[in-house]
């Protein structure tokens, strides 16, 4: 299943289809009377699109995510455990070259080992 990445412009999420099942269940049954869980629902759930695999391993993107998203001929593949995220170069490249803040760092961040 491929799906609009709502927290990055730039990238789209590719679930395997148990865990875009998962995913589904879970932001549908959020409370659809808050904008920020309708806003995720929409461009989540409301846009997702299933795709197969070709006679040669390939999938093929649609358009109308490729276009929304900024890939043209060159996109990057993140393998991110759960999912794949697929990145317009351009989008990738300008997520690489941002660097985190003392702002951005969560608490949960700080107890990490890198």
């Amino acid at each position: 299943m491929i799906a609009y990445n709502p927290f990055e412009s730039g990238s789209l999420y590719l679930y395997p289809f148990k865990e875009w099942e998962r995913v589904r269940d879970a932001v549908n049954a959020l409370p659809n009377t808050r904008a920020a869980h309708r806003s995720l629902q929409l461009k989540l759930v409301g846009a997702a699109t299933p795709v197969e695999l070709d006679g040669n391993g390939r999938i093929g993107i649609p358009a109308s995510h490729r276009s929304a998203v900024g890939i043209e001929k060159r996109a990057v593949l993140l393998g991110m455990g759960d999912k794949f995220e697929l990145w317009s170069e351009h989008a990738h490249h300008a997520q690489i070259q941002r660097t985190l803040s003392d702002e951005d760092l969560s608490e949960h961040m700080l107890d990490l080992k890198l």
